[in-house]
């Protein structure tokens, strides 16, 4: 076993009587223990009248519980030395802790607490509402993040894809606490629940912790998944939006794989390649060689039925053309020729050096617990997961350029001043 490395049997899942799915990974070189809830329901299950309702429910369950006012939450973890954290996804809605191994049961019965009774006053929901609004504006204020909601409405349409994760400023506005009341009865409740802890816990210790902290006393509640239409993206289309500022900041991308299909690594490693850091060819042509922004990267998300990936630059307005023309062409080079033996080989030397850096965190050997259960996945030691980074093929990497990176597929949205260029 590489060092590192977690033999198989250091992962575990169990399924309780009531729905819950519990996974853990052992990690006995840590003193500490990521533990988290992942909720199935997040921006992809709403309808449009009421998108943001998952993210405002994801602020109004910190508000206080029978046991806990607000700034109990806050504080009972923190002045142990932990962490407390969430957020909404396309897919899901997080919470998180990061404790002392002696403190699991804090940290359980914290979020077990607001995640099964919050109390979700119509006083809290007038205040939040405000934080959400404010969080709005943030977004409307921050352009680097604005175009990526601009650019998924274009590429996904009226798909609950394109909506955006915090809803808009007329749908909060309308939420009342019916509606988080509605969602929480539907989706807080152990049949739609998994819970995902590593670090230095055995599991047996995981669920100990979960029956003296209530978990398992919980009744399950409607374990059925909400059936999701199969995404289909709008044709490439080409969009500017006109807004004051100093730069034109750009998102070129297109659909791709699912999770679960195994073109996935391909994928990662193609856009390592051509935006993953300072060697990728995107940074060293629009940066290094052409001067043309300052920020240029890839991205790219992988849901259950479906995926992206993208290409992002910040540019002046003067020269927003020639970036996008430097980006299609770098583009359109990998989807003729693919990668070249040499740049291959070090791209997968660079995948595996990250993947291996990333699993020393507990926090992010806890999200691979989850995904296991979340996506369907066989759980993979790091040794198994380097053997698939190994085994990608330059006709595999060749294949996905061809299907996914030609510049005639790209949904091209831009945010800056003046006109389309």
């Amino acid at each position: 076993m590489p060092r590192g490395d977690t033999p198989a049997g250091g992962f575990r899942r169990t399924v309780l009587p009531n729905g819950l799915t519990v996974l853990s990974e052992h990690m006995p070189g840590v003193r500490s223990v990521a533990f988290g809830a992942w909720v199935r329901a997040a921006s992809l299950h709403e309808t449009p009248d009421k998108m943001g309702v998952s993210h405002l429910l994801e602020h109004m369950v910190f508000k206080g519980t029978a046991r806990r006012s607000a700034r109990q939450i806050a504080l009972e973890l923190e002045a142990l030395g932990g962490s407390l954290d969430a957020y909404t996804s396309r897919e899901h809605t997080v919470y998180q802790a990061r404790v002392l191994d002696e403190h699991l049961d804090v940290a359980a019965d914290v979020i077990g607490d607001f995640v099964f009774a919050p109390l979700l006053r119509k006083a809290d929901l007038e205040l939040e509402r405000k934080v959400v609004l404010e969080e709005i504006g943030m977004v409307d204020d921050t352009p680097d993040d604005l175009v990526f909601e601009l650019h998924s409405e274009a590429l996904w349409g009226t798909h609950p894809y394109g909506y955006s994760i915090l809803g808009t400023r007329d749908t909060v506005s309308s939420l009342r606490t019916a509606d988080l009341q509605a969602l929480h009865q539907r989706a807080y409740h152990p049949g739609q629940l998994i819970v995902a802890a590593s670090g230095n816990v055995e599991h047996e210790t995981l669920l100990a912790s979960l029956e003296r902290t209530g978990w398992m006393a919980r009744p399950s509640g409607d374990a059925t998944r909400l059936v999701v239409p199969t995404p289909a993206a709008e044709s490439p289309v080409r969009r500017h939006v006109t807004r004051d500022g100093a730069q034109t900041h750009i998102v070129v991308g297109s659909p791709t794989v699912a999770h679960a299909d195994p073109r996935r690594h391909a994928m990662v490693l193609l856009s390592a390649m051509l935006g993953g850091g300072m060697s990728s060819r995107l940074f060293q042509r629009v940066r290094e060689e052409l001067g043309l922004a300052y920020a240029v990267y890839t991205f790219q998300s992988f849901h259950a039925d479906v995926g992206m990936h993208g290409v992002y630059v910040g540019t002046g307005p003067e020269t927003a053309r020639q970036a996008l023309d430097a980006i299609n062409e770098e583009l359109a080079d990998v989807a003729r020729h693919g990668l070249p033996a040499e740049e291959l080989a070090m791209g997968k030397s660079q995948l595996k050096g990250q993947l291996t850096l990333s699993l020393e965190s507990v926090t992010s050997r806890m999200y691979r617990c989850a995904g296991v259960e979340l996506y369907g996945e066989p759980y993979r030691t790091l040794n198994e997961m380097l053997a698939l980074i190994d085994a990608v093929t330059a006709d595999e990497i060749a294949a996905v350029a061809r299907d996914f990176f030609d510049p005639g597929k790209q949904t091209v949205v831009s945010l800056g001043p003046g006109g389309e260029f």
